[in-house]
């Protein structure tokens, strides 16, 4: 299946718009596992294992594994994903925005060496920056777009006098992912939960791209505004909870936190769709 149909196919067996974020802190790691970057795979896999049947995506972040020297334990994880959880894709998130050869070699990282369904992307160096992962087929791309942290103000939020309608970065970003860049169907959007009236903004300009909105749980993105400003039938919706999850617990029983949390994450989205 191509990463569209993966992410559908996700979302209607598990119910779920719940994206489980995976960003390992060795200083965070329960127990016996606390301080020990050697065991961040095994603390991702527990957490995998625990919600296999609850998320519509998994979404490791390379820099926590490549700051501990634990590449080689994000390639085992996303083989133990494809393991118990087939069904559910994997974005690789490490927002890459070079050009050229360079971007072709990211690309092969992304889709050969660790195995991903999908790749956040910064566009800011334009359409040279995005193509080498259309050439990928199947595999998806998410575009920053308009992000969660404050400072995306500085250059998202600023008008294009030369484009025409004078829209807003962010508003000529979705344009373009849902127009002319869209060449075999492969693009979606990041787009941050702290921004509702931005998220419903860009669901009009991108009314078929999947959304890809972190800023729910710990940075405190409003779910449910969240889910009422970008879920559409034609248009899935993958928000992202991270240290929420991972973090639910610091005891033995960290898998059963992260389960229990997952679970009330899914059902207050879930209860936020429109009818």
């Amino acid at each position: 299946m191509t990463f569209l149909e993966m992410l559908q196919d996700a979302q209607q067996r598990n119910a779920s718009m719940l994206c489980v974020g995976l960003d390992p802190e060795p200083k965070r790691l329960p127990g016996a596992m606390q301080g020990d970057p050697s065991r961040i795979h095994e603390f991702c896999a527990r957490i995998v294992e625990a919600t296999a049947d609850l998320a519509i995506a998994f979404k490791p972040q390379i820099a926590y594994f490549a700051a501990h020297r634990a590449e080689a334990q994000l390639e085992q994880l996303v083989a133990h994903i494809r393991r118990v959880a087939p069904h559910v894709p994997v974005i690789l998130d490490a927002k890459r925005g070079d050009i050229g050869s360079t971007a072709e070699q990211y690309a092969i990282e992304a889709f050969e060496r660790y195995d991903a369904d999908a790749v956040t992307l910064s566009p800011f160096m334009g359409f040279d920056s995005v193509q080498p992962y259309l050439r990928h087929p199947g595999k998806g791309a998410f575009l920053l777009c308009r992000t969660s942290n404050p400072g995306g103000d500085d250059l998202q939020n600023q008008r294009l006098g030369s484009v025409d309608g004078n829209p807003l970065l962010y508003e000529h970003v979705a344009r373009l992912a849902q127009g002319p860049w869209n060449l075999n169907g492969q693009l979606g959007l990041v787009v941050g939960a702290t921004y509702p009236n931005e998220i419903e903004r860009v669901r009009a300009l991108a009314p078929t791209l999947p959304l890809l909105i972190p800023g729910v749980g710990a940075q405190g993105g409003d779910a449910v505004a969240t889910v009422r400003a970008g879920w559409r039938p034609d248009g899935p919706i993958v928000v992202n909870s991270s240290r929420a999850i991972l973090y639910a617990s610091s005891g033995a029983d960290f898998a059963d936190a992260a389960r229990a949390e997952a679970l009330r994450t899914r059902a207050v989205l879930a209860a936020a769709r429109p009818a």
